[in-house]
C-alpha cells in the first residue's frame, strides 16, 4: 500500500460473522439465557413456596453452613469495596501510573488475601456458634445469623465472646477504615486541583462506588454496632432483607447503567429499535 494514501482513522467497522454463524450464536445465546431464566425462576418459586409454608425448620448442620456462607460472602463484599476504593484512589491521585500500579498480580493478591481473612473469620464464628448450648430452637429471623443464635444460647463464655467480638469489630471496620482513608486522600487531591473539570472527573469516577459504600456500611452499622441491640418490631429482619435483596438489585443501576459507554450503547440500541418499529 502506498504510504501517501494513508488517512486518519477515527473508527473501525466490525464486519462480524457470516449469516450462518450469526444464527448459530444467536440460537446458542437464546437457549442459554432461557435456561438461566428458567433456573432462576424455579429457585425463586421454591423460595417463595418455602417462605409461605408452615414448615420452616432447618437442620443444625445446614444452619451452621448457612451462617458460615453468610459471614464469608458478606464480609467479602466489604473487602472488595475496599479494593475498589484503592482502585479509585490510584485512578484519581496517580492516573499516569495507574497501569503500572493496579496490575493483574496486585488484584489477584488482594482477592486472595481478602478470601483468607473472611474464611478465617467465618470459620471462627461458625465454630463459636456450633459449640454453644441452646435453650430453644425458635429463631427470630428468616436465616441463621449470629445475633438471634446468641439470644437462644444458654451459655456464653465471657472470654470467647470478648475474643470473637473484638475480632469481628476489626474484620468489619478494617475495610471501612481503608475506604475512608482512600477517600480522604482523594478529597485532598481534588482540592489541590482547584479545577471544575477535575472535580467532575473525580465525581464521575467515585460516585457509584461511594453510593454502594454508604448503603452497605450504613446497614452494617445499624445491624451490628448500634447501642440498642433489641429487635423491636422485627426491624433487624427488615433491614437485613434490604441489605440482602435491595442492595444487589441496585448494583446494575449504580455501576453499569451509570457507565458512559453503557449509556451510549443503550441510546444506540433504543434508536435502532425505533427505526425498526417504523
Amino acid at each position: 500500500m502506498d504510504e501517501g494514501n494513508w488517512t486518519s482513522v477515527s473508527e473501525f467497522v466490525l464486519l462480524g460473522l457470516s449469516v450462518e454463524q450469526d444464527l448459530l450464536i444467536i440460537v446458542v445465546l437464546l437457549v442459554t439465557y432461557l435456561v438461566n431464566l428458567a433456573s432462576n425462576s424455579l429457585l425463586l418459586g421454591l423460595a417463595v413456596v418455602h417462605a409461605l409454608t408452615q414448615h420452616r425448620a432447618i437442620s443444625f448442620t445446614s444452619c451452621m453452613a448457612q451462617l458460615f456462607m453468610f459471614f464469608a460472602v458478606g464480609n467479602m463484599e466489604n473487602y472488595l469495596l475496599a479494593a475498589m476504593a484503592y482502585d479509585r484512589y490510584v485512578a484519581v491521585c496517580d492516573p499516569l501510573r495507574y497501569a503500572a500500579v493496579v496490575t493483574r498480580s496486585l488484584c489477584l493478591k488482594m482477592v486472595a488475601a481478602s478470601w483468607a481473612v473472611v474464611i478465617a473469620h467465618a470459620l471462627l464464628h461458625t465454630l463459636r456458634a456450633a459449640t454453644l448450648s441452646y435453650c430453644g430452637n425458635r429463631l427470630q429471623h428468616f436465616f441463621c445469623d449470629m445475633q438471634p443464635l446468641l439470644l437462644l444460647s444458654c451459655t456464653r463464655p465471657l472470654t470467647i465472646e470478648l475474643v470473637t467480638t473484638t475480632e469481628a469489630v476489626l474484620v468489619w471496620l478494617s475495610p471501612f477504615a481503608f475506604i475512608l482513608a482512600s477517600y480522604v486522600r482523594i478529597g485532598v487531591a481534588v482540592v489541590r486541583l482547584r479545577s471544575a473539570q477535575g472535580l467532575r472527573k473525580a465525581l464521575s469516577t467515585c460516585s457509584s462506588h461511594l453510593t454502594m459504600v454508604l448503603l452497605k456500611f450504613t446497614i452494617v452499622m445499624w445491624l451490628y454496632f448500634r447501642r440498642d441491640s433489641s429487635n423491636t418490631h422485627g426491624y433487624d429482619q427488615k433491614v437485613t432483607f434490604l441489605d440482602k435483596a435491595l442492595v444487589p438489585t441496585l448494583n446494575p443501576f449504580i455501576y453499569s447503567l451509570r457507565n458512559k459507554d453503557v449509556a451510549v450503547a443503550l441510546r444506540r440500541a433504543g434508536r435502532k429499535v425505533l427505526t425498526w418499529g417504523m
